[in-house]
């Protein structure tokens, strides 16, 4: 990789900024002053320091986010407040996307990258990774209501949605639900029950595929993913 470009993938300006930052000796690479941007380096392999201090250059970035209410699914709005705009400049010069989308009242698991080759393999209808959302609905489903949705159910456009799985995570409480569903449709959950005559009062994602939304984000907040997560999602175990 050129030494231009790996300063302004980190984040250290445009071309023309990085080439006078170059002119200034702040990078060094194994010791040695480098001021061409065209000599290349191995961010596996070298040392590179920039103004005095050793830095770790990374291609790809994989984020974890607890969406909030209000803020939706997208890399850029004019009037709206996206995911991104609640990134730290540091993970956002990466310039990471919102693999798969959530309504914006719809909170939960968000997963966040720039390797697409993996955001291809998570949204793929042939990969069938599936997906868990608490739902809460106002009023509880009858047995053949909970067989329906099991089954797969026609949404308003006439399409039948595949097997879904339910199940009560609290059974004092029969308006609380845990769905997972391969797929995803067009507000697909909230036209799932509402095919059945119930209405979603709250929907949250908790879960994509080997994925767990970690209980200590608070929404709003995030973390990269560890490199064991990464791994199990790659993988899909």
């Amino acid at each position: 990789m050129r030494a231009d470009k790996l300063l302004a993938n980190m984040g250290y300006g445009s071309r023309k900024e990085v080439k006078k930052l170059l002119k200034t000796g702040a990078l060094i690479v194994n010791g040695n002053t480098i001021k061409d941007g065209k000599t290349h380096v191995d961010p596996s392999i070298d040392h590179i320091e920039v103004f005095g201090e050793a830095v770790e250059y990374k291609e790809y970035i994989y984020l974890m986010m607890n969406k909030p209410k209000g803020v939706i699914s997208a890399t850029e709005d004019e009037t709206e407040k996206t995911v991104l705009d609640l990134l730290e400049p540091e993970d956002a010069l990466y310039e990471p996307f919102p693999v798969g989308r959530l309504d914006k009242d719809t909170t939960g698991l968000m997963f966040l990258t720039n390797d697409g080759k993996l955001a291809h393999q998570l949204t793929s209808p042939k990969k069938k990774v599936d997906k868990t959302y608490r739902v809460h609905i106002d009023l509880p489903l009858l047995k053949e209501d909970e067989i329906a949705l099991e089954m797969g159910v026609v949404l308003d456009d006439g399409y039948k949605t595949k097997p879904a799985k339910l199940t009560y995570p609290d059974q004092n409480q029969d308006t609380v639900l845990l769905l997972t569903i391969t797929e995803g449709k067009f507000h697909q959950v909230k036209r799932m029950f509402q095919s059945r005559g119930r209405k979603v009062l709250a929907l949250k994602r908790e879960r994509i595929g080997p994925l767990h939304l970690d209980p200590d984000l608070h929404p709003g907040t995030y973390r990269e993913l560890t490199d064991k997560e990464v791994e199990r999602l790659q993988n899909r175990e």
